[in-house]
């Protein structure tokens, strides 16, 4: 059989590829690469009639569209005075600078780097956002203060494809390293883009940035997955731990919640982020969530429908930890670079399953979703047990954020202990694993004191048994191999047998 001839376009005259933009002629019809005809793929949505380079001769150059507005995504709209103004839109951005909000010395702990660890979250919880000025003592690694934009490029490479925010419009496309770096750099600027979202964690640029180190100890891919899978396991180790966000002045992100409920933390190597910030209460994220699934989204500014919303700037050199849920957007007054990352943790369970069982309430693309996430929390849900066995054979109370979170975690395990469910681990013995941490949970429920000291136990007679694994778990298996179950003849008074080992 003949195979096929492929059409071809451009003044190339090469087939077409889904990666590559392309723009059609309004004259000839015909289809050209962006980059043959010197069209970038943000400005093609300001082009009112493009005229290719056979069709100028006799049609003239291409047209713009005609700016009859600065407060519409659409800017070409009549400005009959009738519409609303919409978020990111140039009359937005300046009405928001004067807008007075309440200090965020209420919502906010200003610590020093070395205060921000274990024992902090411990004790206090992760309720509250955190602001570090100096990163001494934070066990974080960044750039210096002179790293540019064009040294993200040197690092991620020219042609990394990276998604890119045109904040007017409130709308996303694809651009290259490289053009990014042109545009960052060029001045005056026609369009207000911003970068929200370029993950570089298989980059040499990975390599010049760590995470505080209390975010390295809390982080749940850090602790929970595995460090080995198995040789055919579909799962991907999760990658957004290391974010590079590149704006310049005038950006803003409009109201959300971080994907999967987690915690976020930032630090701004140049320029200014202002960051709008609203807590998760259970009436905020309602009301968030009828706002986001409002045809008016874009018109009615969210920090005006709930009774406390804060403003937080945060400056060159500053660290900024926002917990699990809180609703926020983002002002960039200054062209600005920065780093950060996401991160699942046990300080709030609960919320950051509703936040998720929000998004899939909400039918979030799966682009923005938090990757592996049901995996993930299965892996932790395994760890947790373990935990909570040690606790038990000790005769030692768990803390109860983590008796109160891992029961939270039920509900949605049990939901999604279904065949065929997606994004679930294969050498997890689910159905058996729900049923020991439920008894599990039972158990300190009815004994919320410790019973006896570790000591004390071994007096009693209470032995440890390390079950070992075989190198190919069986599939009734629940433990990892680096974390090996417990199984004991002690039973306290009046309590239900221990769980099963797995």
């Amino acid at each position: 059989m003949s195979r096929k001839k492929e059409k071809l376009y451009c003044l190339c005259r090469k087939p077409y590829h889904p990666s590559d933009f392309m723009i059609e002629c309004d004259v000839c019809e015909e289809w050209f690469h962006g980059d043959c005809v010197g069209i970038e793929e943000y400005q093609a949505a300001d082009i009112e009639s493009y005229h290719c380079p056979n069709c100028q001769p006799k049609y003239g150059p291409l047209t713009l569209k005609r700016r009859r507005n600065w407060h519409r995504h659409d800017y070409s709209e009549l400005n009959d005075g009738s519409k609303a103004i919409q978020s990111g839109t140039v009359m937005f951005v300046n009405k928001l600078k004067q807008k007075t909000f309440p200090d965020s010395s209420e919502i906010l702990d200003k610590l020093q780097g070395s205060e921000v660890n274990l024992d902090y979250f411990e004790g206090r919880g992760f309720g509250r956002l955190v602001l570090v000025e100096e990163k001494a003592g934070l066990g974080m690694t960044v750039p210096p203060a002179s790293f540019t934009v064009a040294d993200v490029e040197s690092y991620v490479g020219s042609m990394r494809e990276i998604d890119v925010i045109d904040v007017a419009k409130q709308d996303d496309f694809r651009m290259k390293m490289r053009e990014w770096t042109e545009y960052y750099e060029t001045k005056p600027r026609t369009k207000v883009l911003n970068v929200i979202s370029l993950e570089f964690s298989e980059t040499p640029l990975a390599g010049l940035v760590e995470a505080p180190l209390v975010v390295r100890q809390m982080d749940w891919i850090e602790t929970h997955w595995p460090k080995k899978l198995p040789e055919d396991s579909s799962l991907v180790r999760p990658r957004v731990q290391k974010y590079c966000l590149m704006g310049v002045k005038d950006s803003y992100t409009d109201f959300h919640v971080d994907f999967g409920g987690t915690s976020v933390w930032y630090h701004v190597i140049k320029g200014e982020k202002i960051f709008y910030v609203i807590p998760p209460t259970d009436d905020n994220l309602a009301c968030y969530e009828q706002w986001v699934s409002s045809s008016t989204q874009s018109e009615v500014f969210f920090g005006e429908l709930v009774s406390e919303c804060y403003k937080c700037s945060v400056l060159p050199g500053n660290t900024l930890f926002i917990p699990t849920g809180w609703i926020h957007s983002v002002l960039t007054p200054k062209d600005s670079l920065v780093f950060g990352g996401n991160f699942l943790h046990r300080y709030k369970i609960g919320l950051q399953l509703k936040v998720h069982d929000m998004e899939m309430r909400l039918e979030t693309p799966r682009r923005f979703l938090h990757p592996s996430y049901k995996a993930l929390t299965w892996f932790a849900a395994r760890d947790f047990l373990s935990e909570l066995k040690g606790h038990y054979h000790a005769g030692t109370a768990p803390p109860s954020y983590l008796v109160d979170g891992v029961e939270e975690m039920l509900e949605f395990l049990h939901a999604w202990n279904r065949p065929k469910e997606s994004d679930m681990p294969e050498n997890v013995s689910t159905s058996k694993l729900l049923d020991q941490i439920s008894r599990m949970v039972q158990w300190f429920r009815n004994n919320p004191q410790p019973l006896f000291s570790a000591k004390e136990g071994e007096e009693k007679g209470l032995k440890l048994k390390i079950t070992k694994q075989s190198k190919k778990p069986k599939e009734t298996s629940s433990t990892s191999p680096h974390h090996p179950s417990f199984s004991s003849s002690y039973s306290p008074p009046h309590s239900p047998p221990p769980p099963s080992s797995p």
